[in-house]
């Protein structure tokens, strides 16, 4: 009946799948849990995460070499048995306790996709991750309601799926940050029928504001690629639009003149105690004029 599936790096996921193992066997279904190492190079990590396959229906698998989350997630697929396929990050913990019994009610209430949103801890982390907190809390743990009034806003890290749709979705292997923008461009291509709910996981992972900022850009790159290859339109984004507006206006070399003079001050607040999301805004938008001025 399920597939849970898992891609992990240097991440210990062995209480995550104890947790989804003991759900799924309450709940009395036909179940896998099925682990992907994408070549790790941390070795604890490892050694943990090898003593999933001591546990019943739950399979621990290394790759040889390091293929990326999108791959993974693609063997991931193909490998497993049920048609009824939920993915989540390493890095997460289901929220409540009948976690996998909230899955298992919909799967007879014929969408493709079901997606249980993402949750943050309410202790503050230290300073050194505060920007990913605020963004998470802020951007990323939305309601169902506020989530299925754009459906296809979708974040992969705890999302239930058909196998069939899945692999129509994600049939591209590469290897970029943020690649769920793409993800959900195809969904929505798919017509597949989509239904938020609430059902969170708890992400714990949180990188460093360096990191994190590295990463940003990174995605805003794939972004810029997907457009100019005509994978995705010019309005998947809020970064985009914002973009448009300032285009329409004239005013893009004025921003980016405006903001090359606030950059420092701008990395300088988003690694302090009180990150402005006003702030992150700006200095993604400034990064992707430039793309734009330099394509």
């Amino acid at each position: 009946m399920l597939s849970i599936l898992i891609p992990t790096y240097n991440y210990n996921t062995l209480l995550l799948v104890k947790t989804l193992q003991q759900q799924a066997i309450k709940s009395k279904i036909s179940f896998e849990i099925i682990v992907l190492d994408d070549a790790s190079s941390d070795t604890q990590s490892s050694i943990e995460n090898n003593k999933i396959n001591t546990l019943e229906h739950c399979t621990y698998i290394e790759s040889e070499k390091n293929l990326g989350r999108t791959a993974t997630r693609n063997i991931l697929a193909h490998k497993a048995k049920f048609n009824w396929l939920l993915f989540l990050d390493a890095d997460v913990i289901p929220l409540n306790h009948d976690y996998i019994e909230t899955y298992v009610k919909e799967l007879n209430n014929k969408y493709d996709v079901i997606s249980g949103g993402i949750v943050y801890e309410t202790q503050r982390p230290t300073q050194n991750q505060l920007l990913r907190w605020v963004y998470g809390k802020t951007r990323e743990s939305k309601s169902a309601k506020a989530r299925n009034k754009k459906p296809y806003n979708i974040i992969s890290a705890n999302l239930l799926i058909t196998k069939e749709v899945f692999l129509k979705a994600n049939n591209f292997e590469t290897n970029h940050y943020g690649l769920d923008i793409y993800f959900s461009y195809k969904i929505r291509e798919l017509k597949a029928k989509v239904q938020h709910i609430e059902n969170p996981t708890i992400h714990l992972g949180l990188e460093s504001t360096a990191i994190f900022l590295e990463k940003s850009l990174g995605a805003i790159q794939t972004t810029y690629t997907l457009e100019k290859d005509n994978k995705i339109d010019l309005s998947s984004r809020a970064l985009q639009i914002k973009y448009k507006q300032l285009k329409t206006m004239g005013a893009t070399t004025l921003f980016m003149f405006i903001c090359r003079g606030f950059e420092k001050t701008f990395i300088k607040n988003l690694k302090s105690k009180n990150p402005s999301l006003f702030f992150f805004d700006l200095y993604k938008l400034c990064f992707y004029c430039k793309l734009k001025k330099n394509a």
